[in-house]
């Protein structure tokens, strides 16, 4: 008890409000009774053993950051702390300054995760979620907001990576910067460094006048580059030259341009096969994985989707739809589909219930209906190709002007593996049933990351 006399007096030195105890049954209690900013717990109380019962601090407060104290500084302790997902574990003897400054970062934290959750958070940031994938995600996001590591962020297509860009932003030390998103994937692979760096009048054919990069752009502020794994080797390269000297040089140009941004990278692919095949930069890969964040598809977090439809029924209300709410037993029904487009399949879904359904609470019997009639993730398995397209239209939802080379781009791919796999990863043979040339087929097969020789066993 001595210990936790000191702590506290610590705490409360550096204007911390404190209320302790020494039992788990008064430690449920309090948290039964009041909200808590962070908690602070031995392993060993007076009752029981502090990390065996965590699952209930986790059931009353699902988000509250949790640093872990122990005198059994052994690692099956170590890991059974890291296990319940703690904000920090301290073994005994241990700093109390150290102790002090974790626990302000905690308390910080959970502000920033109430934020992200949608108390105060901008309309923008729709990242809702009290699940622990979600919480483990939300932690990641705090503790680079104080620092300008360059993050990487890793999940399937729909998950919210760019929502998570831009949170690391607004929230973070560059909120006053501008804030540059561009999709590599959308972009021809001859005019990618132009868009990245700019280039000077009269670069190559068609640059009439100078044009300024999303690097030059972006200065000051967050530059997130999205489906990075599709960027061609070539501007790997110049991208690799311009994180390590942090200058870029327009093409055409002479003159290096010093640029301060933040690097936020994202992709929905495995990089690692990438490199073992040759198509993507493993220097590359490491200057940008310096903190990674991997979002869980919303199959792993299905207990997420009742609060993710309240929250775009309510998007969708403040942008002219009408106003709707969904019955438990729809909320339920939500849960139980697949969302293979993730969250971005989940809110055009949602989109398109407010606009057709006639009831303001929408139940079960009113909801299947609609998920039966409105072209969702799932068409774009079948066979019927006009499905497809629009099934991949109402999950991606492409910026104005980007939908052709968008939808070229991702039709590209099942097409390549689709015919190799017919000509057995004959590569001639491809070439002529696609009628292109072999050498075309091989430079884009190379660029995409597809090795034939699998596809052909």
């Amino acid at each position: 008890m001595s210990i936790a006399i000191v702590i506290t007096a610590a705490l409360e030195a550096e204007g911390f409000e404190v209320v302790r105890c020494d039992s788990i049954v008064e430690r449920d209690r309090l948290l039964a009774e009041r909200r808590f900013s962070a908690l602070v717990t031995d392993v060993m109380l007076t009752d029981g053993d502090g990390i065996a019962t965590i699952d209930r601090v986790r059931a009353a407060d699902p988000g509250l950051p949790i640093i872990i104290l122990s005198a059994q500084n052994t690692l099956d302790t170590a890991v059974r702390a890291t296990d319940t997902g703690a904000f920090e574990y301290f073994p005994k003897p241990f700093d109390i300054d150290e102790l002090a400054r974790t626990v302000r970062q905690a308390v910080g934290s959970n502000t920033v995760k109430a934020e992200l959750e949608g108390e105060g958070a901008p309309a923008s940031l729709p990242l809702v979620g009290r699940s622990a994938p979600m919480q483990a995600v939300f932690r990641m996001i705090t503790r680079v907001l104080r620092n300008d590591l360059t993050v990487l962020v890793l999940g399937e297509s729909g998950t919210g990576k760019e929502l998570v860009a831009e949170a690391i932003h607004q929230l973070g030390q560059r909120r006053n910067g501008p804030f540059v998103a561009v999709n590599t994937a959308a972009i021809p692979g001859e005019l990618i460094e132009s868009e990245l760096f700019g280039h000077e009048k009269g670069a190559f054919t068609g640059a009439v006048a100078r044009h300024v990069g999303k690097f030059e752009q972006a200065n000051g502020g967050t530059l997130f580059l999205d489906e990075i794994g599709d960027m061609p080797m070539q501007a790997q390269t110049r991208l690799l030259r311009a994180l390590q000297s942090g200058s870029v040089r327009r093409v055409g140009g002479r003159d290096e341009i010093k640029v301060d941004v933040r690097i936020v990278a994202a992709t929905n692919r495995d990089l690692q096969p990438m490199i073992a095949a040759g198509t993507f930069r493993e220097d590359l890969y490491y200057r940008l994985n310096v903190v990674p964040i991997t979002l869980p598809p919303l199959r792993e977090r299905a207990d997420d989707i009742p609060a993710l439809a309240r929250h775009f029924l309510a998007m969708a209300a403040q942008e002219g739809l009408p106003r709707r709410q969904l019955s438990e037993d729809a909320s339920a029904l939500l849960s139980r589909q697949p969302w293979r487009g993730n969250v971005r399949e989940l809110r055009n879904f949602i989109y398109r219930l407010a606009l057709l359904s006639r009831e303001d609470v929408i139940d079960a019997a009113s909801l299947g209906p609609v998920l039966a009639e409105v072209p969702r993730g799932e068409a774009a398995n079948t066979d019927d190709l006009d499905a497809s397209v629009r099934a991949w239209l109402g999950i991606n939802s492409p910026s104005p002007g980007t939908v052709y080379d968008a939808a070229l781009a991702a039709f590209e791919r099942p097409l390549f593996e689709a015919v190799l796999r017919q000509t057995q990863g004959n590569q001639l043979r491809a070439a002529q049933v696609l009628g292109i040339n072999r050498n075309t087929l091989r430079k884009r097969l190379s660029e995409l990351g597809i090795a034939p020789g699998e596809l052909a066993r």
